[in-house]
């Protein structure tokens, strides 16, 4: 009995996701796109939009060009996060399963009666079973089921839709032979061209290399850890500390000025202030990333700071950082896109200023708590400081869904309208920018 984990992925979920709220695009091609504009690219696909090469980052434009009838939807994070809630909870009845690291995607370890072939495959048709009674055929999952998560997630990568394979030990490591490097989950672009430098081109010749040899390429451990994954070596769960918080978002059209930059950084750092709360952490440490148009190298800075989670403190050392910024520009130079990352994280109880009684940081401390809680309840930036007004106004830096994380809606997600009273006593619901409040200063 060498199986232990059975992996579920979903197949092009957010896509499935739109299909399945919208059934008169069930069967058609879908993509679904970050922004409307012609200008961005696919950020899913549906089956029927990928069979004409349409796929993850493909621009709107050539989506287009290769699939004419294709459908564009805008995507709509909150749902797709409330759904991956209800299909966990879903997966939960049929079989415990770990914290999902992916929205689309969770591995279930399976106990020692469930381990065989038999046992596992009719855990693994209950979950499908009970996936089409509640949903249909409009979301499918792949399953796979091996000796570890490594190979387990990989076999329920090699057959979609709606797929189900089982690798046994004795299947190691010719099953994995026909898959392309790229194919395995850890090897990306840097990776692969170490590995083609090394002479590995294939993965019949990485299965047969050595630990040494791997972890040779991988400069470290690393690379026996993906040599134990690849042999069916059920390795310890590697936990991960958060070491740092951050936000990137890609500036529209009408933001690509410096106040527009300045604008959208103050609201990426206010929500990564607000997770900073949320999680009992303190930064020590702040980061800026301008990226430009049509320069590689973009501009960055950093500043580090007695550990705080005060978001005007923090606002006010971004504005340092951002005050060179003209200077550092030519006049052909456009910021498309901006990061800020908290980083240097400390715990929040552990500073000995938090027992002295400083009516400036009482006050701030109180202007913080009365944030958090105007926003988590309905929704981020429901109030918040007047210098964000463009990047708020504009919708920029909404919610996102970024890979291995599964955003907490209470703290990124963005406001929603707040009910008005009518003269005639019933309740209207204003437009968005009646829903906010400000803080000037």
């Amino acid at each position: 009995m060498t199986l232990r984990y059975l992996f579920v992925d979903f197949n092009s979920y957010f896509a499935s996701v739109e299909q399945l709220d919208e059934p008169a695009l069930r069967g058609r091609p879908v993509a679904v796109i970050p922004v409307a504009s012609e200008g961005t690219c696919c950020i899913a696909a549906s089956y029927q939009a990928k069979a004409f090469g349409v796929k993850t980052g493909t621009g709107v434009r050539e989506a287009r060009q290769r699939c004419p009838d294709i459908v564009f939807r805008l995507a709509r994070p909150e749902r797709y996060i409330a759904l991956h809630h209800e299909l966990m909870a879903l997966i939960g009845q049929c079989i415990p399963h770990e914290t999902p690291a992916s929205i689309d995607e969770v591995a279930c370890p399976l106990l020692l009666n469930e381990r065989s072939e038999a046992a596992a495959r009719r855990i693994a048709g209950q979950i499908k079973d009970a996936l089409r009674q509640r949903y249909g055929s409009a979301l499918t999952c792949s399953i796979g089921i091996a000796p570890n998560r490594f190979l387990a997630k990989t076999a329920a990568d090699m057959h979609k839709p709606d797929g189900l394979t089982v690798l046994q030990q004795h299947d190691l490591p010719q099953a994995l032979h026909p898959l392309s490097l790229n194919e395995l989950c850890g090897i990306g672009p840097s990776m692969h061209r170490r590995l083609l430098a090394a002479g590995i081109d294939t993965t019949a010749q990485l299965c047969a290399a050595s630990p040494r040899q791997l972890k040779a390429i991988w400069g470290g451990i690393g690379g026996e850890r993906f040599w134990a994954d690849l042999h069916g070596v059920d390795s310890p769960l590697r936990h991960s500390t958060t070491r740092s918080i951050g936000h990137s978002h890609v500036l529209g059209p009408e933001l690509r000025c410096l106040a527009g930059a300045r604008a959208v950084a103050g609201k990426l750092l206010a929500k990564a202030a607000m997770r900073l709360r949320r999680g009992g952490w303190k930064a020590t440490q702040l980061q800026l990333t301008v990226r430009l148009l049509g320069r590689e190298q973009g501009l960055q800075a950093q500043c580090r700071f007695a550990a705080i989670d005060d978001s005007q403190q923090l606002l006010h050392l971004l504005w340092q950082l951002l005050a060179p910024l003209p200077d550092r520009l030519g006049k052909a130079d456009c910021p498309v896109a901006i990061a800020v990352v908290l980083s240097g994280l400390e715990a929040a109880g552990m500073h000995a200023d938090e027992l002295f009684d400083d009516p400036q940081q009482r006050r701030r401390r109180s202007l913080n708590q009365v944030l958090d809680a105007v926003n988590q309840r309905y929704g981020n930036n429901t109030l918040y400081f007047g210098a964000l007004q463009a990047a708020i106004a504009t919708g920029a830096a909404p919610l996102r869904i970024p890979f291995q994380v599964i955003p907490d809606v209470s703290t990124q997600g963005e406001a929603r309208p707040l009910p008005r009273r009518r003269a005639d006593g019933r309740c209207s619901t204003p437009a968005r920018a009646g829903s906010l409040r400000r803080l000037d200063g």
